[in-house]
């Protein structure tokens, strides 16, 4: 009896710490040996564009870029306003992908080496366009009259070539018709300053440019390659970074004194030994159960609490462990040093912080399952012991004894990789939007997105381009649709605009000058002849993108000055019909989740000002949304009394920008404050009794009006009423 009694307790004591082991293991192969796990919580604090935002910008950051960039012949201001162009979040994200893929493979055991180099082709390319963009805007307007001395001429080229050289405009560019012999020899004057081996690679395009007199565009693409001694040393530095295009980030870690040591002492058990672990506690706890079902008394009834009692024990072995290494760790892995700047150091606690998070919730859930295993079968066997079952064990309590077990067991070794947030369901960028009824998330929405700096319109409301505007957070569009006007039409449209008086003046003198009519469809804002994008191709440009981005909303309010059928073939023709959202016909019914539009392919939802179809998708918006005034001049006259719309909206329009005659990139310094937003937002909410929808903002990439809105979805618990 005492051997027995002994059995009993060894077993459920090697139960309870195999079970332990198994859900330690477990957890780990399905968190940190998973590449999934690492890539989604970066995705998740949106690492990535925390990195242009915050990290590129933050002042005490501001040296180590100078000196990064120093002695380049184009100037730091042009690399770091266009650095999204230089190295675009999407090759940051692959090249950061590319680097945990590495790490991960050789921990868990898939490489057999760890290689870590970085492919810089892609981004020393996109520096080379830059080069050739910004030398070509430097010769762009200062050709000069045609000077009838060549002699004269080929000296004012060569002192336009080494002010180009130095990454300066030159005063004028010399302008004289060639001869087939002068543009040969101008060719190889200008060739002399290139590198001999460069220069097969220019020669067609400097020939070509200067048989037809463009001395500019000659000029643009010799000058990026005759660089001064000073810009060749900054790039011999570049090149020593890189062999043949990559990076070796292992050598430049051990250069620094971060060593790879730690690694490769601990694969040797993340790769074999924990495997090897998992599969002998998970053979320990099957045959420790045994031995608890067949030692001792026969009743079914102790029989199934025997089996319950390791379970529930190692469950909660588990709990402790990992609310004391959780406690121990105080949610951190690693201290980010004094000398990293501020925003480096919140970004890396932000991303370690969420990485112990939901590896405290696979923990967590995974040890619940023996937990709730052990207490089905300690409660079952208390019944059937209440119940005075004297009766001999039957196949049935057999089979439901083992079946448990095996249940638990499995549930251990198979749970883990399969809830931990390696891939977790994600809308709109956050796994959290999923199940959130499209009128209940707020969306960045861009103000007469289309009228931007990047297109040369007069007055840009907007910096970017439509798509960069989505690639920076914006998922709401208002745009404008037009025909060309007629000559007659502009002084009508130019007294209704926004424009200032001196901004109608310069669009006045270019009509059928700078700018002559053109057929077709467009954006405009107010008057074509103030800048214009065609609309066909803006939305095909929207729909590659959003087939690219296949866990997002996006959404149109259209300020229609064309036809309601015009539009619908405009969508047609640019292929969208497959993304567009048909609204319920009853405004005041509820709209489905996020999820559930992303899963029907049917993410695009597009409203109008004046229309209300004839497509069924096509709805007028002031049937479906409410709207505050957008006629404020001072950051003090916002308010959020009612406007177009009404105010029993489900869908809440939130104009939040100033207009002085136009647009004020000034005053949206201070409205596109992450706690100016916020404070309206919520004031509006209360007095308007509804949620906020979409905040509308000029210049969306000023201020934080993205974060704004992120804290308001994450400050929202409950359905909207």
């Amino acid at each position: 009896m005492d051997a027995r009694f002994a059995a009993r307790a060894v077993a459920c004591v090697v139960a309870a710490l195999a079970t332990l082991t198994v859900l330690t293991t477990a957890t780990v192969r399905g968190t940190v040996l998973d590449p999934g796990f690492h890539a989604s919580v970066l995705d998740e604090e949106h690492a990535y564009d925390r990195l242009y935002n915050e990290v590129l910008v933050d002042p005490r950051a501001a040296p180590l870029t100078r000196d990064l960039l120093a002695g380049l012949a184009v100037p730091e201001a042009q690399v770091t306003s266009n650095i999204k162009l230089v190295l675009p979040p999407e090759t940051v994200r692959d090249l950061t992908l590319e680097q945990i893929q590495a790490v991960v493979g050789y921990l868990n055991g898939t490489r057999g080496s760890l290689d870590l180099t970085v492919d810089l082709r892609p981004v020393l390319a996109h520096l080379d366009d830059l080069a050739q963009t910004y030398f070509g805007d430097l010769v762009a307007g200062v050709q000069r009259s045609p000077e009838p001395d060549f002699e004269r001429f080929t000296a004012d080229l060569s002192d336009a070539l080494r002010e180009l050289s130095a990454g300066r405009a030159p005063e004028g560019i010399p302008a004289l018709p060639l001869t087939e012999e002068q543009a040969d020899r101008v060719a190889d004057a200008l060739l002399s300053a290139v590198a001999e081996n460069e220069r097969g690679a220019l020669r067609p395009e400097v020939e070509t440019a200067l048989a037809d007199g463009d001395v500019a565009t000659a000029l643009a693409a010799v000058a990026p390659a005759a660089l001064s001694e000073h810009t060749r040393g900054a790039v011999a530095q570049l090149r020593q970074l890189v062999d043949d295009g990559t990076w070796d980030l292992g050598a430049a870690l051990r250069e620094s004194g971060n060593d790879l040591d730690t690694l490769h002492d601990v694969r040797p058990y993340t790769a074999v030994g924990l495997g090897l672990v998992e599969g002998l506690a998970a053979a320990l706890l099957v045959a420790s159960l045994a031995v608890l079902w067949w030692a001792g008394s026969p009743q079914p009834g102790r029989r199934l609490t025997r089996l319950g009692v390791p379970l529930v024990a190692g469950g909660l072995l588990t709990l402790l462990a990992v609310g004391a290494a959780r406690l121990s760790a105080d949610g951190r892995l690693v201290d980010p040093p004094a000398s990293w700047p501020p925003s480096l150091a919140r970004l890396v606690d932000d991303v370690q912080g969420t990485a112990v998070d939901r590896l405290t919730a696979t923990a967590v859930v995974a040890a619940l399952v023996p937990v709730a295993v052990g207490v089905l079968l300690v409660a079952a066997g208390l019944r059937l012991r209440a119940e005075r079952a004297r009766t001999a064990p039957s196949r049935r309590f057999l089979g439901a004894g083992l079946g448990a077990a095996a249940v638990a067991v499995a549930g251990m070794v198979a749970l883990p990789p399969l809830i931990s947030p390696g891939g977790p369901r994600v809308c709109q960028g956050s796994a959290k939007l999923c199940d959130r009824r499209y009128d209940e998330v707020a969306y960045l929405t861009s103000h007469n997105a289309m009228s931007t700096t990047v297109d040369r319109f007069i007055g840009p409301l907007q910096d970017p381009g439509i798509t960069a505007q989505l690639d920076d957070g914006v998922r709401a569009l208002q745009i404008d649709t037009y025909r060309w006007e007629r000559p007659d039409e502009i002084a009508g449209r130019l007294s209704d605009s926004d424009f200032t008086p001196a901004q109608q003046a310069l669009v006045r003198s270019a009509v059928n000058a700078i700018n002559p009519p053109r057929d077709g469809l467009w954006l405009c804002h107010a008057v074509c002849r103030a800048g214009a994008v065609e609309l066909v191709a803006a939305l095909r440009g929207i729909g590659d993108w959003m087939r690219a981005h296949p866990t997002d909303v996006v959404t149109f309010i259209v300020q229609d000055a064309i036809s309601g059928e015009d539009t619908a073939k405009a969508f047609a023709e640019a292929g969208l019909d497959d993304l567009v959202h048909t609204p319920d016909p009853d405004p005041a019914r509820p709209w489905p989740t996020l999820g559930d539009m992303i899963d029907s392919g049917r993410r695009l939802v597009v409203f109008a000002e004046q229309a209300d179809g004839p497509a069924p998708w096509y709805r007028n918006f002031y049937r479906y949304g409410m709207e505050t005034p957008f006629a404020f001049r001072s950051p003090g006259d916002m308010n959020c009394v009612a406007h177009r719309g009404g105010d029993d909206k489900r869908l809440f329009l939130l104009n939040h920008f100033i207009t002085i005659d136009g647009g004020s990139r000034l005053d949206a310094g201070t409205v596109n404050t992450r706690r100016f937003v916020l404070d309206r937002a919520r004031r509006c909410e209360r007095e308007r009794g509804r949620p906020v929808t979409f905040v509308a903002v000029d210049y969306a990439t000023i201020g934080d009006a993205r974060g704004a809105v992120a804290v308001l979805n994450a400050e929202r618990r409950t359905p909207a009423p």
